[in-house]
C-alpha cells in the first residue's frame, strides 16, 4: 500500500488548508486512516483518524477546527484545517491501518506511511 499525501504549506494564523491522501495498491487492506503530525522539535503525535465504519476520533488541540473526511469510493482522506494556530505547524503524514497485520514501517499503531507534508502556520 501507498500513500501520497498532497496540500499543505503556508497559511496565516486564523487561515485555512486541506491536506488529502491517496491510497493505492491495497485499499481493501485498510482498516483506520488518518493523519499524524511532528512538530519541530517534538515527537510525533495523532492528530485525526477515521476508521472503515466511519467513527472519527480527534486530538483535543484539534478538536473543533480540524475535520477529517474518508472517501472509500475513492480510496482516498482528506483533512480539513480551519482557524489554524502557529502550534499547528510541523510535518503531517498520512497513515494507515492494516487489517491483516503489522509491516516493517509500523509505529504509532498505523502500518503505512505516507511522506510527510510541511504545514506552516505564521502568527
Amino acid at each position: 500500500v501507498q500513500l501520497q499525501a498532497s496540500g499543505g504549506g503556508l497559511a496565516q494564523a486564523g487561515g485555512s488548508l486541506r491536506l488529502s491522501c491517496a491510497a493505492s495498491g491495497g485499499f481493501f487492506r485498510l482498516n483506520a486512516m488518518g493523519w499524524y503530525r511532528q512538530p519541530p522539535g517534538k515527537q510525533r503525535e495523532l492528530v485525526a483518524r477515521i476508521d472503515s465504519g466511519g467513527s472519527k476520533r480527534y486530538a483535543d488541540s484539534v478538536k473543533g477546527r480540524f475535520t477529517i473526511f474518508r472517501d472509500n469510493a475513492k480510496n482516498t482522506v482528506s483533512l480539513e484545517m480551519t482557524n489554524l494556530k502557529p502550534e499547528d505547524t510541523a510535518v503531517y503524514y498520512c497513515v494507515a491501518q492494516d487489517r491483516y497485520g503489522r509491516t516493517p514501517n509500523s509505529a504509532y499503531g498505523m502500518d503505512y506511511w505516507g511522506k510527510g507534508t510541511q504545514v506552516t502556520v505564521s502568527s
